[in-house]
């Protein structure tokens, strides 16, 4: 069995034109992050799903000053730091973590080898 794909991110430089675009495109209702280092909105999963069920969460935030910004995936693993060095094993690059935002949420950022940029969220314990 695979680790699945549980969020989805889209960071940029103006937060309020990528919200209310995805809103628009979408229907994405979002819920803003308090205490981050940066703006950051949530989607929740049970608001993003078809008929069947079948969606997942994500969200949409600011990038840092200077950085253009990303669209990503975020996999669930059962640890985010020993992913990062498998990562580097098999010819990627850590671009970040493992850090830990919140209480409770350990993330990390890699590209892979043609340099698209991946996310880990660790498995909650």
């Amino acid at each position: 069995m695979g680790q699945p794909v549980v969020h989805l991110e889209v960071v940029g430089k103006d937060v309020e034109k990528l919200r209310s675009f995805y809103s628009g495109i979408a229907g994405w209702e979002f819920d803003t992050v308090e205490g981050g280092p940066t703006e950051y909105s949530t989607v929740a999963r049970e608001k993003n799903v078809n008929a069947d069920g079948v969606g997942i969460g994500g969200g949409v935030g600011e990038g840092p000053e200077g950085y253009p910004g990303h669209v990503t995936f975020y996999i669930e693993v059962p640890d985010v730091g020993a992913s990062l060095d498998q990562v580097e094993k098999l010819g990627g690059t850590k671009m970040m973590g493992p850090d830990t935002p919140m209480e409770g949420l350990t993330i990390g950022l890699f590209s892979d080898p043609e340099g698209h940029v991946v996310g880990l969220v660790e498995t909650p314990k």
